[in-house]
């Protein structure tokens, strides 16, 4: 999720637009109302009194998003195409609970796409917290360390096959060396509608790798408690760690579309179907 410079325009126009036809909804759905004709003038009318015509304001957080993006000169690493794939899903389940592996420049525009829902940010570099969240403090965020390196990657994918990491469960009390444990309750305890997987560092043998957090954001999709689907996003998928662990713990038969380097699965939840296999 770390920003490239992006010397793509229309990369930079898509987030504007995206953002101004959020808003754009956002103020068309506060002024309707479903009553009948003669009751809505009567609700217009105490809605003005109530407000002081202050109701269609723009929120400040979409508000500083917008500016933000038309602005700036640093844009997500993220291609058009593949944002629009999280975008549209965002656009069908918003507001909701999206839980994003990886805080960056891009973090607000996640965000601001999921206004009045709830997203968090996962990040492995304390100093890059304290320096994104100076600058947007609304963004909830949590440290998180990993324990493994990308050179570990191909002993961990034999490690993932055993019974103790197949075994669906809440991944604090998982007996899998895969499983994050070391995450805030509450992230464990939330049903998400959306996980994106954008980190953390993977590009080099000592980083360390996002073997962990694929797992773990299949596990959290298998365990959620309500019922239903995740949508799970997995980026950098043309990297071999990415690539192959994404096929094994997200499952290919779950995969519902590639775009660039993004691949995109819909996991159901275990808890309404305990006979399903770990893979379809």
């Amino acid at each position: 999720m770390r920003p490239k410079i992006n010397q793509r325009q229309e990369l930079k126009l898509l987030l504007v637009c995206l953002l101004a036809a959020f808003i754009l909804i956002f103020i068309v759905r506060t002024t309707l109302t479903s009553s009948s004709q003669e009751e809505q003038q009567t609700q217009e009318d105490t809605r003005s009194k109530r407000c002081g015509g202050a109701c269609t304001k723009l929120p400040r957080s979409l508000a500083q998003a917008l500016i933000h993006y038309s602005t700036s000169v640093i844009t997500p690493q993220q291609t058009l195409k593949e944002i629009v794939v999280s975008s549209r899903v965002l656009d069908n389940k918003s507001p909701c609970n999206f839980l994003v592996f990886g805080l960056g420049h891009d973090s607000l525009m996640w965000s601001s796409l999921n206004y009045g829902g709830r997203t968090v940010f996962l990040e492995e570099d304390e100093a890059w917290i304290k320096q994104i969240t100076r600058r947007f403090p609304m963004l909830e965020s949590y440290h998180v360390r990993y324990d493994s390196k990308v050179n570990q990657a191909e002993n961990l994918i034999e490690v993932g096959k055993g019974p103790e990491c197949t075994a669906v469960g809440d991944p604090r009390y998982s007996m899998c060396q895969l499983a994050l444990k070391g995450l805030p309750a509450e992230i464990y305890e939330t049903s998400w509608d959306l996980i994106m997987v954008d980190a953390p560092t993977g590009y080099y043998d000592e980083a360390p790798g996002r073997m962990t957090a694929i797992y773990t954001a299949g596990m959290m999709a298998r365990n959620r408690n309500q019922a239903g689907e995740t949508h799970v996003f997995v980026h950098d998928a043309n990297r071999e760690v990415e690539d192959k662990f994404s096929k094994a713990f997200l499952c290919e038969g779950y995969m519902k579309k590639q775009e660039g380097r993004l691949r995109h699965f819909v996991i159901p939840s275990y808890r309404y179907g305990s006979n399903r296999p770990f893979c379809p």
